[in-house]
C-alpha cells in the first residue's frame, strides 16, 4: 500500500515541497484556536474570541483566491513569501497589541487572514513539474489530502504545548515564524522558482468562469457545512458524556478516519470517471454521518466518528482531480484556492447553522445536520453530473488540464479513463 506514496516521495524535491507547504500552513491551520487561546489568556470573553476568529476566517476566505490569482500571474516567490511575511507581521502586531485596542486587534487579525499565502493551491500546481510521470500527480493529490489530516491534528497539539510551556502569546508568534520558514523553504526551491502558469485569458471572473468548477464548489460548500456542523454537535455530545476529553476523542476519531480512508484511496487502483466516483464517495460520506445520530456510549461513538471520517479525504482527493480538470488555462492556483475558500466558508456556515439546531433539539438534531448537508452535496453533484463529466471547451475552459497537459491516464486506473 505504501509503494505508491514512496514512489512519489522519492521524486526530487517532492518531500521538501510537501513538508515545507505543511509547515508553512501551520499558522492558518491553528489560527482560530490560537486566537481563542490568546484572547482568553488576555482576559477576554468567548464572544470576543469568536468575533476575532470569525474576522480572520472571512479575511482568509477572501484572500486565498485573490492571492492565488496573483500567483498565477506573477509566479510563486513574488507572492507567497511576501504574503507569508505580511501575515506573520500582522499576527505579531496582534500579539503585542492584545485586546486593549479592539480596532487595532481586529485590523491585525483581518490582515493576518487576508495575507495568508495560498501554499495549498501552489503545491498542487507544482506537482506536475516535480513528478516524473503525469500519472503520479493524482497519487500526490491523495497524499496531500492525507497529510492535511496529520497537520490539523499535530498543529493544535503544538500550539497547546507551546502555550503551556511559555504563553499563548509566545506560541502565537512562534508558530507564525515557523510558518514563514516553511513558506521560504518552498519558494526558494527550484520547482517553485521555475514554475510559470500557462498563458491565461484576461477575464474578471478568472477561474470562476468554468461551469464545472462552479458545480464542484457548490457541492463542496455543503461538504464544508457537514464538517463545521459535526464539530458543534460533537461538543454538545461531549458536554453530556465527559467534557473536553471526550470531544478530543471524537475529533481525533474523525481525523483518523479521514487519514485511513485517504491512505487506502490513494494506494489502490480505481476505474471509472472521476465525476462519477466523486458522487459515490460523497454518497458514502453522507450515509456514514447518519449513525452518529444513534449517540451510543463514548467508545462506540468514537468508532462511529472514525467511520464518519473515512470518506472525507478520498472525496477531497477526487475533487482535486476535477478542479485541475476544469480550471481555465492559466488559473490552476486560483482554482485550487477557490476550493479551499469554499470549504472554509461552508464550515463556518455549518457551525452557524448547527448552533441554533443543537440549542433547540440537542446533539441528536445536531448530528442530523452533517448528514443532511452531505445529501445536498450529493444532489448538487447529481444535478451537475453532465457538466462535471467532461472538461469545458472553447474559449472558456481549456480542453486539457494544466497539471495534465497530455490528458494522461489517471494512475492505477484499471479502465484507462482520462482524469
Amino acid at each position: 500500500m505504501t509503494g505508491a506514496y514512496l514512489e512519489v516521495l522519492r521524486a526530487r524535491h517532492a518531500a521538501r515541497l510537501l513538508v515545507g507547504t505543511l509547515v508553512g500552513r501551520l499558522p492558518n491551520a491553528v489560527a482560530a484556536l490560537a486566537i481563542v487561546l490568546f484572547v482568553r489568556a488576555e482576559g477576554g470573553s468567548y464572544s470576543l474570541a469568536g468575533g476575532l476568529a470569525a474576522a480572520y476566517g472571512v479575511a482568509n476566505a477572501v484572500g486565498q483566491p485573490v492571492l492565488g490569482r496573483l500567483v498565477d500571474v506573477f509566479g510563486q516567490p513574488r507572492v507567497q513569501l511576501p504574503a507569508a511575511v505580511a501575515s506573520a507581521v500582522a499576527t505579531a502586531v496582534f500579539a503585542v497589541v492584545g485586546i486593549g485596542a479592539l480596532g487595532a486587534a481586529y485590523a491585525a487579525v483581518v490582515a493576518a487572514g487576508l495575507f495568508t499565502p495560498p501554499l495549498e493551491g501552489g503545491l498542487r500546481a507544482l506537482w506536475s513539474s516535480v513528478l516524473p510521470g503525469q500519472g503520479q500527480v493524482h497519487t500526490a493529490y491523495a497524499m496531500d489530502a492525507v497529510a492535511q489530516e496529520v497537520m490539523f491534528t499535530v498543529g493544535p497539539l503544538l500550539l497547546t504545548l507551546g502555550a503551556s510551556l511559555w504563553s499563548a502569546q509566545a506560541a502565537l508568534v512562534l508558530l507564525n515564524v515557523i510558518g514563514v520558514l516553511g513558506a521560504l523553504s518552498v519558494v526558494v526551491s527550484p520547482p517553485s522558482r521555475a514554475w510559470r502558469s500557462e498563458p491565461r485569458e484576461a477575464h474578471w471572473l478568472g477561474a470562476l468562469r468554468s461551469p464545472g468548477l462552479l458545480a464542484l464548489l457548490g457541492a463542496f460548500l455543503f461538504v464544508g457545512m457537514a464538517m463545521g456542523s459535526i464539530a458543534v454537535a460533537a461538543m454538545s455530545y461531549a458536554d453530556d458524556h465527559g467534557g473536553d476529553v471526550v470531544y478530543g476523542w471524537l475529533m481525533a476519531g474523525l481525523g483518523l478516519g479521514a487519514l485511513l480512508g485517504g491512505v487506502v484511496y490513494g494506494a489502490r487502483q480505481w476505474g471509472g470517471e472521476p465525476a462519477r466516483r466523486l458522487r459515490t464517495l460523497v454518497a458514502f460520506l453522507a450515509v456514514c454521518y447518519l449513525p452518529l445520530t444513534l449517540m451510543p456510549g463514548v467508545v462506540a461513538m468514537t468508532a462511529l466518528a472514525v467511520l464518519a471520517g473515512v470518506f472525507l479525504a478520498p472525496s477531497i482527493a477526487c475533487a482535486f482531480v476535477l478542479v485541475d480538470r476544469h480550471a481555465p488555462r492559466g488559473t490552476v492556483t486560483e482554482a485550487f484556492s477557490w476550493l479551499v475558500t469554499t470549504f472554509t466558508v461552508g464550515a463556518s456556515v455549518g457551525t452557524g447553522v448547527a448552533g441554533p439546531v443543537v440549542q433547540a433539539g440537542g446533539a441528536l438534531w445536531g448530528f442530523a445536520v452533517p448528514g443532511a448537508a452531505g445529501a445536498v452535496s450529493l444532489l448538487v453533484l447529481v444535478a451537475t453530473g453532465r457538466v462535471l463529466a467532461a472538461p469545458g471547451r472553447g474559449a472558456l475552459v481549456a480542453a486539457s488540464s494544466e497539471n495534465d497537459p497530455n490528458r494522461a491516464v489517471e494512475p492505477r486506473f484499471s479502465s484507462g479513463d482520462r482524469a
